[in-house]
């Protein structure tokens, strides 16, 4: 390969929230520090154990070079970056300039979005597994989430209930929903006819899609991501999508999210609150980083970086299956997570979830604890990390852990 995905990067020191978290509170779902004679290996954090994109980096060095760093302007390449990355896989047509808008995080676009939408008490829906980040994003502004779960079929693939989303959007009185497209932390990317299901259930109960589509560049061979509101034309004017460079190049120490909205008054109403807040202005090295991502050499990265990623999704696979009785996964389609079904394994063991999650802090396996997530006897695991590193993260789950 061209770019570097095996070389192992001493990040300790390094204000990297992975390392220098654990056995700290920042969260409150830090892993503990292992024993002694245990390195620690992280695979709980969501973001890769890998350089970024050379483009990148070199596109920050050039603009660095130059000593001032007032007041600035979005570029006018910056918008049509966007544009190119996003119109590549033949969607998001009639995309232009206004219906792009800057947002401080995926998290600062749902704390608008919410906002806007619904009052203190109303609730949302999400389907569980769920992302960690949403139940805060709901339940801190004083909403409630409802619970929608995905359901693994007779294959192990999981799959969304549309009765059951139908029975909870009208039991509750719905009208916002938090989509995550591809999902985390199943790693499910949605089939288009998937979408339309989901989108009719959305449409004939009329509410608003808030949908996370941050992994939408992180999909295996054999699939292909959909942009939620590029199903159909009711999706495009009730769906508002936010997307980021920051998991496919790794990038969210320097933050930089953005939205695509295409009806005007729904665009109009969050950005309004994002801008009355104050909070929503964009680093300048943060935009650079985007051009340099969004460019020519990073489609050749992330090629690369893909067939590392499935590898090490399969290879786990192959390995729980044939090396750890009692836990079950479903491999990825996308994303660079995996979410271990352990409860086989607690109940013949007779052994807590929390106990299993422990036992791998113990020996520097810092994985997390899946029922954050919903879960109830799951663990999730980060794979993107040079693939010396899985292989011993696993043979000590083999070894100290499922005993």
């Amino acid at each position: 390969m061209k770019y570097d995905f095996t070389t192992i990067i001493d990040r300790k020191g390094k204000d990297a929230s992975a390392y220098d978290s654990v056995g700290k509170i920042k969260w409150g779902m830090e892993p503990e520090q292992p024993k002694e004679g245990f390195d620690f290996i992280p695979m709980w954090v969501a973001d890769m154990n890998f350089p970024t994109c050379p483009a990148i980096t070199q596109r920050i060095i050039k603009r660095a070079e130059h000593p001032l760093f007032g007041y600035y302007n979005y570029s006018d390449e910056y918008y049509q970056s966007i544009i190119d990355w996003r119109k590549q896989d033949g969607f998001h047509e009639g995309l232009s300039r206004e219906h792009i808008g800057y947002e401080n995080g995926v998290h600062g676009f749902l704390s608008s979005a919410v906002q806007v939408l619904t009052k203190p008490g109303d609730h949302i829906l999400l389907h569980s597994p769920v992302y960690v980040g949403f139940k805060e994003d709901v339940e801190g502004l004083g909403r409630h989430s409802v619970y929608s779960p995905l359901v693994r079929d007779e294959n192990g693939v999981w799959r969304m209930d549309y009765a059951d989303m139908d029975r909870k959007i009208k039991d509750f009185n719905i009208k916002t929903v938090i989509f995550c497209s591809p999902h985390n932390p199943s790693g499910r990317v949605w089939t288009r006819p998937e979408l339309e299901k989901a989108m009719k259930v959305f449409q004939d109960n009329d509410v608003t899609v808030l949908s996370d589509e941050i992994w939408a560049d992180l999909v295996f061979k054999g699939h292909k991501h959909t942009p939620t509101q590029c199903v159909n034309q009711w999706a495009r004017e009730h769906v508002a999508a936010a997307y980021a460079p920051s998991k496919t190049f790794n990038l969210a120490g320097l933050v930089g999210s953005y939205h695509i909205i295409y009806n005007d008054k729904l665009r109009k109403a969050i950005t309004r609150h994002g801008a009355k807040t104050h909070y929503n202005e964009m680093n300048v090295l943060s935009m650079h980083a985007l051009v340099g991502a969004y460019s020519e050499e990073g489609h050749e990265w992330l090629a690369e970086l893909l067939q590392v990623l499935e590898d090490n999704a399969r290879w786990a696979c192959e390995y729980i299956g044939k090396n750890v009785e009692g836990v079950s996964c479903a491999m990825s389609e996308g994303t660079y997570m995996l979410f271990l079904d352990c409860s086989g394994y607690c109940k013949k063991s007779g052994r807590t979830i929390g106990e299993v999650i422990k036992a791998g802090w113990n020996v520097g396996v810092g994985w997390q604890d899946g029922r954050l997530f919903e879960g109830p006897c799951h663990i999730r695991l980060n794979l993107a990390s040079p693939k010396t590193r899985l292989e011993e993260a696993f043979r000590r789950i083999k070894e100290y852990v499922f005993i």
